[in-house]
């Protein structure tokens, strides 16, 4: 069955980013010109699962508005000739169909998921974190289009992950599990933030799922953990451990951050570098600060 549905959850409350997140949601801090949750949605779309659920909560109204249509913009840039423009806004309303529900009490990201059980209806789908952005290697798509391509070719619920270093294992959801083929492994191990001593491995989860729809049913019977919320991660350990096929593949992409000021300055910088008429404009700038000049 192709893919067709994503969901986004976007309900977390950003205290990282407070005092900014009180204001604008964490998902909506811009990297260069777009909002981040942009770069999420269309990143869906670009995989065919233009079909978009996110998953808000109170005071995120503003991401709802972003992916619904403004006349009054749409007009004035028309009027006034700045067809570019005009054209990039109009474009992802034309190519995604985003719809939302709220999340009313914070209850995890097992939860969130939850939220969109009558939208999925019995079918599999992706699930993509709203403030996680990645940039593909180079010649291959994005993220959930690697997953789509491998749920497409094996089936059953499809883990994004990425490697990462010893020390930061224990800040991580880790998995466990044999190599089947290159950048592809069965999982038989799902580990929330262990020890490096006790971790089965150091690939981690990497904010990019496709889910069988078997998920809703595990969801319901996952008992809340610490501080009451339901884990997306143990719901899948319940999967595996009715003997549901899972696989994680190695993302061939480069994952970015936006959830506190440091990432998000340096996912912008990250960002900036690949245009290069931008880069041009900042760079000098740049080497002044980190040559100890002020900047002018």
């Amino acid at each position: 069955m192709a893919i067709s549905k994503s969901v986004i959850p976007a309900a977390g409350f950003g205290t990282r980013m407070l005092p900014a997140a009180k204001a604008v949601p964490k998902e909506m801090l811009p990297v260069l010109d777009r909002p981040t949750i942009q770069y999420v949605v269309e990143e869906a779309t670009d995989a065919g699962a233009g079909d978009v659920m996110l998953i808000t909560s109170r005071d995120k109204r503003a991401i709802e508005d972003h992916f619904d249509r403004h006349a009054e913009l749409e007009a004035r840039l028309a009027s006034s000739g700045k067809s570019e423009l005009l054209s990039s806004i109009q474009k992802l309303m034309e190519q995604a169909k985003v719809h939302s529900v709220r999340q009313r009490e914070q209850h995890g990201l097992g939860d969130a998921v939850l939220q969109a059980r009558k939208f999925i209806g019995n079918e599999p789908f992706l699930c993509l974190l709203g403030d996680a952005i990645f940039s593909a290697d180079l010649g291959m798509p994005l993220p959930a289009k690697q997953l789509v391509d491998a749920q497409a070719q094996f089936g059953g619920s499809i883990i994004g992950l990425e490697e990462v270093p010893a020390e930061k294992v224990s800040r991580y959801g880790i998995v466990g599990g044999t190599t089947i083929a290159d950048g592809v492994m069965k999982l038989d191990a799902l580990v929330e933030k262990p020890s490096v001593e006790t971790a089965p491995s150091r690939f981690a989860i990497a904010a990019r799922y496709v889910l069988a729809p078997t998920v809703f049913a595990a969801l319901e019977r996952t008992p809340p953990g610490k501080g009451g919320e339901i884990q997306l991660t143990d719901a899948l350990k319940l999967m595996l451990d009715a003997d549901e096929t899972i696989h994680g593949v190695v993302l061939k992409a480069r994952r970015h951050d936006i959830g506190n000021p440091a990432d998000w300055l340096r996912t912008n910088l990250i960002f900036a570098q690949r245009d290069a008429v931008l880069w041009k404009q900042i760079a000098p700038l740049i080497r002044s600060l980190l040559d100890g000049r002020e900047a002018k």
